[in-house]
């Protein structure tokens, strides 16, 4: 029996202990094997150490820690830390920001090995991710996002100190009610600048104070002026109706908000906008970093630069985050990213090194390449959750998840429908299905509002698009219509229309009067 004996001075660190030369080390030594073997393209690393305490602060501002306050913030840290204070939930082990440079918090209360993870996983598998992939390219500014969150929180605190926390509060809940409905779904003409959105926020406030919306002071209302003496084109082409972006629609003609609303109004939007692509790849960008923290720590071992113990500490770690609960365990809570992204990459890998004819059937410009990382790349940058399953989940794949799809048949009076099973025509439907629940066009409820009443009481009209008899929650609808309605200054009402192109269902809200104390 042969053993290899690994050199005392190659290894990168010994034990549990580190400092912060040990983590210059790991960095480096990540780095190496991420740029020179992998082929990874990065934004500079930065690196910070923080408390727990400082951890659960960073997950109650929805992982930025350079964020405005508002109270909900508190809540969840109040939530998190007495679930993690009664050793009910684990935290994470890192929080990465999409900026440049990449900003990666470590817990110090992580091993040496666990910051070796980190650091592989974060540093260079998220921030690999999101310097290439399309969504973040087209819809994020790495450049200019902490410069703008450090102009958000202290134009939000002027405003708390001008107007009054109780006023900033009430239009913060209100965007942030609708802050899932605040985002352009479709690219423009223009990519985002939020250097130039702060030094143009003072441009906007005077402008707007001075010229703010002619349309609404234009356009008589009430029995002299009748509605249609104004056209439905006419109306929908002055407003730029139809419009799904209802927070980009308030903060341009919403008449009765001041102009410090609005620019809060846009934060939020522009907030909401930065997390719209980690919406949509989720998967992937989970799966990446996995696929890469595995690669790095294994070719670490390989090396001889982390130990045998510190190997099998991390592998231990590894198989919990991609650890997937059967549909049957009082655990699952749905699929785990992290394993069917990780999944999905491996599997990648194998058909590209060592396809069956099954996969060089299913996947003829793939298999057998033998590129393995130069695919992976191409499909880190050009896909999202959704293209992505739909079109790299292989039967082989489905098979070792045991996946198959049940359909549940409002004409049937018992049990569900197996609607798709291993068979050619069942993996094509287990992928569509698959697919769809990544689709935020298709999970997400499709809310247009399609007119404003001009001519009479400024009523705004929403419309809802029912997808799959699929009709929005009551109380939620009253909630968030309520905030609509505080924003606009007048009733609005919402519409859900069927697939019969009928109204099936009307939700009303009236702004509520607002007493200054």
């Amino acid at each position: 029996m042969t053993m290899t004996v690994r050199p005392r001075e190659r290894l990168l660190f010994e034990g549990a202990d580190w400092d912060f030369a040990t983590l210059q080390r790991i960095h480096d030594a990540c780095e190496e094997i991420a740029l020179g073997e992998l082929g990874l393209d990065v934004y500079p690393n930065q690196i910070e150490v923080i408390t727990s305490e400082q951890m659960l602060d960073a997950y109650s501002s929805t992982g930025m820690p350079l964020f405005y306050r508002h109270w909900s913030f508190g809540k969840h840290f109040a939530h998190h830390e007495t679930f993690y204070r009664r050793g009910m939930r684990d935290l994470a082990y890192e929080i990465v920001i999409n900026s440049s440079p990449c900003i990666s918090y470590l817990m110090e209360e992580n091993t040496a090995t666990m910051q070796t993870l980190v650091t592989a996983h974060a540093a260079f598998g998220h921030n690999h991710f999101f310097k290439n992939n399309y969504l973040f390219k087209l819809w994020t500014d790495a450049e200019g996002i902490l410069d703008y969150l450090d102009f958000a929180k202290g134009y939000i605190t002027r405003c708390e100190e001008r107007y009054g926390e109780t006023a900033v509060e009430r239009t913060l809940d209100a965007a942030h009610a609708l802050m899932s409905h605040g985002v352009h779904r479709y690219a423009g003409k223009t990519t985002i600048d939020l250097r130039q959105e702060e030094k143009r926020e003072q441009e906007r406030r005077a402008h707007e104070e001075q010229m703010f919306n002619d349309l609404w002071r234009t356009v008589p209302v009430g029995k002299a002026k009748k509605a249609g003496d104004i056209g439905l084109e006419k109306r929908r082409a002055a407003l730029g109706l139809p419009q799904d972006n209802i927070l980009y629609f308030l903060e341009k003609s919403a008449p009765r908000l001041q102009p410090w609303q609005r620019e809060i109004l846009r934060i939020v939007r522009h907030v909401a906008q930065y997390f719209h692509p980690q919406r949509q790849t989720k998967v992937m960008n989970e799966g990446t970093a996995t696929f890469v923290h595995y690669q790095i720590m294994n070719r670490l071992h390989e090396r001889g630069q982390i130990s045998d113990g510190n190997f099998l500490e991390f592998l231990k770690s590894h198989a919990n985050v991609v650890f997937q609960p059967n549909y049957d365990d009082r655990r699952f809570s749905g699929f785990n990213p992290y394993a069917l992204g990780f999944a999905m990459m491996q599997d990648i890998e194998r058909i590209v090194t060592k396809p069956t004819e099954e996969d060089r059937a299913w996947f003829p410009d793939i298999a057998g390449g033998g590129d393995a990382m130069g695919v992976l790349r191409d499909v880190w940058a050009n896909y999202r959750d959704e293209s992505f399953i739909s079109q790299f989940l292989s039967p082989n794949l489905i098979r070792r998840l045991r996946l198959f799809h049940l359909y549940d048949d409002p004409e049937q009076t018992e049990g569900v429908l197996v609607s798709a099973i291993h068979n050619e025509r069942g993996y094509l439907r287990i992928r569509r299905q698959l697919s769809r629940e990544y689709d935020i066009g298709w999970t997400d409820p499709a809310i247009d509002i399609v007119d404003v009443d001009l001519a009479g009481d400024r009523r705004l009209l929403l419309q809802h698009i029912v997808m799959n008899g699929c009709y929005l929650q009551e109380s939620d609808t009253k909630l968030v219509l309520q905030h609509l309605a505080d924003l606009w200054g007048y009733d609005v009402l919402l519409q859900e229309i069927d697939g019969s192109n009928t109204v099936a269902r009307e939700h009303a809200a009236t702004p509520r009067k607002i007493v200054q104390s």
